[in-house]
């Protein structure tokens, strides 16, 4: 058994370590509300996009749209992954199975550009010497319309240019504080009838349409900009999701930090009060010893 000196040096460093792992979950679970009340905030504005879209598609059947243009299947499809993984660790297994479905994913497509949001991923596929893009530098902490737009703008440009051909989003669902789920969806090109499918039973838009509304200078140049909105959205909902997914993962990872250290100090206490109680009574049995020695 170790002795009392031990045990108290290992106490004290036990409940220092679950003050930060305490105070680090507090943070966590404040850092998780403000990006949810921002979300919330924002929430109307593309709600109203998607409306606006689902007009122009309810009044045009042969609608175009760069968008919506499918690349030639025969050819060599040229494609990009924006991953969002975490800034830090302390996390649980949250970087590591954003990494693992992207690791999956690139089996298949070998030559991937890797657009990668957030330090933890970055670092590790850069690592790994994957394509990751240098000039994707981006945190997911305190995520912000203006950065969805910047690297909105960024994805498009790489797509109407013809340097990508299909881009994937890949990123963490929050569905609960327990329950996390990497996801893997196309962002670009966007398939018109599972947008028409998505924005008819996901908004309750047929009451809202106006024949009376003419958009001009055309539909098409109006949905072009729109969908450029609507990816926005996508991004940062996506952005939030991860932020809000890494908060939650640190939170629950913090807690159970936390009841282990309260474990831990109540069976080192358990220790330290034996140890304690051997002490005294081989004080005793030395004191009771020496007396019996005196008296002879």
């Amino acid at each position: 058994m170790a002795n009392m000196h031990e045990i108290k040096t290992r106490i004290k460093s036990i409940k220092e370590t679950r003050q930060i792992t305490k105070a680090m979950k507090l943070v966590s679970a404040a850092k998780l509300k403000k990006a949810r009340r921002l979300l919330d905030q924002t929430l109307p504005y593309f709600d109203k996009v998607k409306e606006t879209i689902a007009d122009i598609l309810a009044h045009s059947e042969n609608i175009r749209s760069p968008f919506f243009d499918v690349r030639d299947i025969n050819e060599s499809k040229k494609k990009g992954f924006i991953v969002l993984s975490g800034d830090k660790g302390l996390s649980g297994g949250y970087n590591h199975n954003i990494i693992k479905l992207t690791e999956e994913k690139l089996k298949d497509s070998p030559d991937a550009v890797l657009f990668v949001g957030g330090y933890m991923g970055r670092s590790h596929f850069i690592r790994k010497n994957y394509n990751v893009d240098p000039t994707f530098d981006y945190p997911i902490q305190n995520p912000t319309v203006y950065r969805a737009r910047e690297i909105s703008e960024f994805v498009i440009e790489k797509f109407r240019s013809g340097e990508l051909d299909e881009i994937y989003l890949v990123f963490t669902l929050m569905h609960s504080t327990v329950k996390l789920e990497p996801i893997f969806t196309k962002l670009l090109p966007i398939n018109l009838e599972e947008l028409r499918k998505e924005l008819k039973t996901s908004q309750d838009t047929a009451h809202k349409i106006d024949d009376t509304i003419i958009y001009e200078p055309s539909p098409e140049a109006v949905l072009d900009v729109l969908i450029a909105k609507y990816v926005k959205g996508i991004l940062y909902g996506a952005f939030v999701e991860a932020f809000t997914s890494e908060q939650s993962s640190r939170m629950t990872s913090m807690d159970n930090a936390t009841s282990n250290a309260d474990e831990m100090l109540h069976s080192l206490s358990l220790h330290y009060n034996r140890a304690r109680q051997a002490a005294i009574t081989q004080e005793i049995s030395e004191i009771m010893g020496g007396t019996e020695a005196l008296n002879r």
